[in-house]
């Protein structure tokens, strides 16, 4: 019986799902007219599981770049692609070139995704059919709750990604055929927000007592715990200036009771901050004891990888030419403060100590790869990085060592008919979020000591010195001063994972970024030898016959004339051996305001007579907060 009009699209894939897992024959599915969806797929947990993996798969988060879609979200200070992509340069305004309305979008002109992002509300239509389906289906109750209350998250996460770039959007709670919305105009902010609560209250109670096997297939599915935490996170966003520009308390309030609610709920399931922060994208499973929000991955299975070694690995370890995708600015740098807590010189500082990753917060060689620094890949013992300009396995002035398996083979390491490439899982959320989310919340409701206690934790873990200091906790003497030192740990705590942007946004201070956003080569000095000009980068690439080692692997840098004799620093100058920096030193940076809430894409502002445009933008009339 045909008792739905679905997308074809769609109808095909769930058709074609249930071919493979159902334990119905296959002929039992195949319906006459595909543009229908049979009332039997709500029957059978398999049928319906199908559906969720696609909503799991165009809406659950992922590693930053690894999709095009994806990288406006992830434009920031911290990163030097952020200027040298095109796409995300628009995010900046570099130069002044105008940003268009279709330049930056999760509304796409697609009805169907066909990669994250395209549209989101054809991915949340896959949560509205099955919200409003599966009741009706032979389930049994207990597994419907299961089912129903992963697609109500999912939905609130689609939504949430929604009005963080747009502000308030069209609310579409009942199945829709995207490719025919027929839309009521935009809601309030706060409108959204309230809905996208209410989902994750609704998956909250759905999932309560139900247990996944987290070392399983069921690795990655949300709980109780992520739609209990990620309140908090959505909250704490309507919260931040960007959606409470008159800091009204009552937001607050709110904030820091769901994070108070999602730090308890973590402390009672024994969720705790991992041993050893280098490792905690390492490691999987229950293993991990961090890790609240997953998307699972594997190098095994088919089509079940990711990119990010390839992404992250310098050329000559089996991932390719680098990109900057993961690259640190000196901005990133420069917020690695020194290990009892105190500012260190900043890198840019002619007249700073060379060894500017002596004696830093350790979680800065748990994630910058620098020059002449220990990065052991591909399992080799000892192994060092060397990234002056042009060296043999380099490329870039700095790697991020978080995202690598440093124990994969180089053999391992691309993707090979649909298999291998990183099979790491992606941390959406980890308790340290948690804690740092907490931290703001009672910085912003008067208690200052408690935020303190907060970061502490996060300090303690990254090996920081208590010193006199209390970790640099006793910098912070009040509110202004407490806000900031928790924004910088923010920065550094989350180094890559995608959170430096919305941060920005949120507490909007991204317009605040000026001069450009660069990271420093160092080069190899050139002397004359004999009236010729001599690269000492042929001595340093020379291999000794019996050792087998180059003669830059044997350097001690702890001594600085050794340092000063082969390399030298630049930045804003090219030394006689070439250019010194990575980025664009010309262009200005130029964050509009307008920015903070973009504009509707054209198609789909034209799809509906009830949709306005945002204001700021060409013939906008709308109040994004309203």
């Amino acid at each position: 019986m045909k008792e739905l009009k679905y997308i074809k699209s769609l109808a095909i894939v769930v058709l074609l799902g249930m071919a493979v897992i159902s334990c119905k024959k296959k002929e039992d599915f195949i319906l006459p007219d595909h543009n229908g969806v049979d009332s039997r797929t709500w029957d059978e947990e398999g049928a319906a599981q199908f559906i969720l993996n696609g909503a799991y798969m165009f809406l659950m988060p992922d590693f930053p770049y690894q999709t095009s879609r994806y990288n406006l979200k992830f434009t920031s200070d911290e990163n030097i692609i952020s200027v040298t992509d095109g796409t995300m340069k628009k995010v900046f305004n570099i130069g002044g070139t105008p940003i268009r309305t279709n330049d930056v979008q999760l509304i796409g002109t697609k009805y169907q995704s066909s990669q994250l992002g395209d549209n989101k509300y054809f991915d949340i239509a896959r949560c509205n059919i099955a919200i409003r389906e599966i009741p009706k289906g032979k389930i049994p109750k207990d597994v419907q709750r299961k089912l129903l209350g992963q697609f109500y998250m999912l939905r609130a996460m689609g939504y949430f990604d929604l009005v963080c770039l747009y502000g308030g959007v069209p609310l579409v709670l009942e199945f829709q055929d995207p490719a025919n919305l027929k839309l009521e105009g935009r809601k309030k902010a706060s409108e959204c927000f309230q809905a996208i609560v209410n989902d994750l209250d609704t998956a909250a109670a759905m999932l309560d007592g139900v247990v996944f096997d987290n070392d399983a297939t069921d690795r990655g599915k949300l709980t109780k715990l992520a739609a209990v935490c990620y309140k908090a996170r959505v909250l704490l966003f309507q919260a931040s200036r960007q959606f409470n520009p008159t800091n009204d308390p009552a937001k607050w309030t709110a904030a820091l009771k769901a994070s108070e609610e999602a730090y308890d709920l973590c402390q009672s399931a024994g969720i705790k901050l991992m041993d050893d922060y280098g490792t905690i994208f390492q490691t999987e499973g229950k293993a991990n004891t961090e890790a609240i929000i997953v998307r699972s991955y594997s190098n095994t299975l088919e089509k079940r990888f990711n990119v990010v070694e390839e992404k992250s690995r310098p050329s000559g370890t089996a991932g390719g030419s680098p990109n900057d995708a993961y690259v640190a600015t000196t901005r990133m740098i420069d917020a690695y403060l020194k290990k009892d807590g105190t500012k260190a010189p900043s890198i840019e500082d002619p007249n700073a100590p060379y060894d500017f990753w002596t004696d830093r917060d350790p979680r800065f060689k748990a994630t910058i790869a620098y020059n002449g620094s220990i990065w052991e890949l591909n399992g080799e013992a000892g192994r060092r990085q060397w990234t002056y300009r042009s060296a043999i396995d380099g490329g870039k002035p700095f790697f991020c060592k978080r995202f690598s398996n440093a124990d994969l083979p180089a053999g391992s390491v691309r993707i090979t008919n649909d298999k291998g490439g990183g099979g790491m899982d992606w941390i959406e959320m980890r308790f340290a979020e948690v804690i740092l989310n907490y931290a703001e919340c009672l910085n912003e409701t008067g208690d200052l000591q408690g935020a303190k206690d907060m970061v502490r934790m996060t300090r303690v873990r990254a090996g920081m010195d208590q010193g006199d200091l209390d970790y640099g906790l006793s910098l912070a003497s009040n509110d202004g001063e407490m806000r900031a030192l928790i924004e910088n740990e923010r920065m550094v705590e989350f180094a890559f994972e995608g959170r430096r942007g919305y941060d920005l946004r949120r507490t909007r201070k991204m317009h605040l970024l000026t001069g450009t956003l660069y990271a420093p080569y160092e080069v190899t000095r050139i002397i004359k030898v004999d009236g010729v000009n001599y690269d000492l980068r042929t001595q340093l690439e020379e291999t000794d016959p019996n050792t087998k080692l180059r003669r830059r692997d044997t350097l001690d840098l702890t001594k600085e004339s050794t340092y000063k004799y082969f390399f030298q620093r630049s930045f804003k100058s090219a030394p006689a051996s070439g250019a010194a920096y990575i980025g664009d030193i010309n262009n200005t940076l130029n964050f509009p305001e307008i920015n903070y809430f973009y504009a509707l894409p054209n198609t789909f502002l034209l799809s509906s007579p009830l949709l306005e445009q945002t204001i700021g933008w060409e013939n906008g009339t709308f109040d994004p907060l309203n």
